[in-house]
């Protein structure tokens, strides 16, 4: 097996042998653990798994100790060898000859893994390894391909049914980690109970708690129009001592798609197509059961006020980690940026 794959399509269909040079790449922690766990099962067996697995920090290791090793036979055990260089970029730089030299006569019975965040498709090593290697790309899935992980890791680890609508609802209300959400999936597990489904009322129930609700209650608030009721769920959320940039994560994203469902209704018109305001907000990312919700907040936004979304929550942002950041000033911040999307301004004032 050689090329490139995404970590989800090798956790669902694991190769049962293993190129000699497997590179995992990319910024999901979490992927990448379960990705070099699967490698380990596959690769050694039970009475192999802690005498033929090795692993070196990247930033510290030196190119001969690593290939000493994949060398080396375990005094103890037998069949394959598994080497790991967690952290590998600096190690990647320091010795990309050595590496690709490997990759062309790599030792038998030996697998190395490289663990990195960056690996340009460009480079000769890059090309090596897709040509006889394995690289998995172990990034944030889209949130399709993240749902439909969600459904499957909730059968497979926590023995439990989770319908597609409440995966679609976890990811809008908790940050995209895969790590955090497969801890509120085993959450959720034991709450549901065995045999029974984790559903949308269940997961608005358990996840994130009132500070979560009140922060999307504040945000639907606002984008209707109401910005008296909105700013007094901003003072609950403060006055619990919620974190101002976490509160502006939170609602941003969704800031930000409405945005960008703007822009496809412009970028249509321009080209003289037709468009609807369900296909905006489906194709900025909005799920299915909320896009009734969200095209009556887009209309009351409007497209003048839609279209400074993106500004608006970056120079919040910037406020926040600066001039803002006192806690006075950062309510101010958010405030201002309530009755931004609330009030119907004329566009001159909004920029």
């Amino acid at each position: 097996m050689a090329g490139t794959i995404t970590a989800l399509e090798y956790l669902e269909k694991p190769a049962h042998k293993v190129a000699p040079v497997c590179v995992l790449f990319g910024d999901e922690v979490f992927l990448k653990q379960e990705v070099l766990e699967t490698l380990r099962g596959t690769v050694l067996s039970e009475e192999d798994a802690d005498f033929s697995y090795s692993e070196f920090n990247g930033e510290s290791v030196e190119a001969h100790t690593v290939f000493d090793c994949l060398s080396t036979v375990a005094l103890f055990g037998g069949g394959q060898r598994l080497v790991a260089v967690r952290k590998g970029d600096d190690f990647v730089s320091r010795h990309r000859s050595a590496l690709e030299a490997y990759v062309t006569h790599p030792k038998a019975n030996s697998i190395l893994v490289l663990e990195v965040a960056s690996w340009p498709s460009n480079t000769k090593l890059a090309k090596a390894v897709a040509s006889a290697g394995l690289a998995i790309e172990c990034k944030t899935p889209a949130p399709q391909a993240l749902a439909k992980w969600l459904v499957i890791r909730a059968q497979k680890k926590h023995e439990a049914r989770l319908d597609r609508q409440a995966a679609e609802l976890l990811i809008d209300t908790l940050e995209p980690e895969l790590g955090i959400l497969d801890q509120e999936l085993a959450k959720l597990a034991l709450s549901a109970g065995p045999g029974k489904t984790i559903d949308a009322p269940l997961v608005r129930e358990m996840v994130g708690g009132w500070r979560t609700k009140t922060t999307w209650d504040m945000l639907d608030l606002a984008t209707s129009g109401n910005a008296a009721e909105a700013i007094l769920q901003l003072d609950r959320l403060l006055a619990a001592g919620e974190n101002p940039i976490a509160i502006l994560a939170q609602v941003g994203s969704t800031l930000r798609r409405f945005a960008a469902a703007a822009r496809v209704v412009e970028q249509a018109e321009r080209a003289g197509r037709r468009t609807t305001l369900k296909y905006a907000l489906e194709t900025a990312g909005f799920r299915s059961f909320v896009i009734a919700k969200a095209e009556n907040q887009l209309r009351q936004l409007g497209r003048q006020r839609s279209v400074h979304l993106y500004r608006w929550v970056l120079d919040v942002d910037l406020a926040l980690k600066g001039a803002s950041s006192a806690p006075l000033r950062a309510r101010v911040a958010l405030e201002n940026l309530i009755t931004r999307m609330s009030r119907i301004a004329d566009v001159a004032k909004a920029r």
